[in-house]
């Protein structure tokens, strides 16, 4: 059984699964479908081609599916979809794809979306990603599973950021970020490895080595960087490096940016 407020504007053709909750004042756009057990709080716009997982919950003043602050934009048919179980906190924006980015903005499962980020056309975001207040994620982006953006960051468009990476506070982003890498200062310098996340996820101590072993070769090692990369991976089979080596090259897995898929 759905509880709607008697304030909210559900419009003819929207989709609403089982057990929903939607509060005071929310407006729910005809092509918008939401999952079982979604909770928008309240004064939540969802709108235009969106689709919501199960158990995700949207707090007030967010606005979902609106679309994309491109001038390119000329009202082609563009989707929204946000994966299941996503905290999308207050005052949050995600804008639907252009027809020149792929036509589709993707949020995969699990993240946390705290107050005020903005979440951009055609950015592809994977599963358990964090974006804190007031961080940018322009258009084209892609963001890897397990992610996690510091607050008021700015990730500029078409930057790819690898899985397990994180991106200090105050920090713009203007290249990509290899997986498990550590960014942070004003202008986004790599300065490590996320050891912490690594640690917490319960990597080997030995792939920490391999890891750590392979920062210093890509830093200070002989050759350009690609070249350093290749040699990289020839020399190392952890899977944890081969990672990095396939992201450098231009060799991830398509996974990588479907995410959820």
């Amino acid at each position: 059984m759905n509880t709607i407020h008697p304030s909210a504007i559900i419009e003819d053709g929207a989709k609403i699964g089982e057990g929903c909750e939607i509060g005071p004042f929310c407006i729910v756009g005809a092509e918008v479908v939401l999952g079982d057990r979604v909770v928008l709080k309240s004064h939540v716009v969802v709108t235009g081609d969106t689709e919501i997982g199960d158990d995700t919950v949207v707090f007030s003043f967010s606005v979902l599916g609106e679309i994309p602050q491109d001038l390119k934009f000329k009202g082609e048919k563009c989707r929204t979809v946000i994966g299941k179980r996503n905290r999308i906190r207050e005052h949050v924006t995600v804008n639907a794809g252009t027809e020149g980015g792929g036509g589709i903005t993707r949020i995969g499962d699990d993240g946390l979306f705290m107050a005020g980020c903005h979440i951009a056309h055609d950015a592809q975001i994977g599963d358990r990603v964090i974006v804190v207040n007031s961080a940018a994620v322009a258009g084209h982006c892609v963001l890897g599973d397990d992610v996690i953006i510091g607050g008021l960051s700015g990730i500029h468009q078409w930057v790819r950021i690898g899985r397990g990476a994180i991106i200090g506070a105050v920090t713009m982003v203007t290249n990509d970020v290899i997986p498990y890498g550590l960014v942070q200062a004003s202008r986004g310098e790599l300065d490590g490895l996320n050891l912490v996340g690594l640690k917490r996820r319960g990597v080997s101590r030995a792939d920490i080595t391999a890891l750590r072993a392979a920062f210093q070769m890509l830093a200070q090692g002989e050759g350009t960087f690609s070249e350093r990369a290749r040699r990289l991976g020839d020399e190392n089979d952890s899977e944890y490096v081969q990672e990095i080596v396939a992201f450098i090259t231009g060799q991830s897995d398509r996974h990588f940016l479907t995410p959820g898929g």
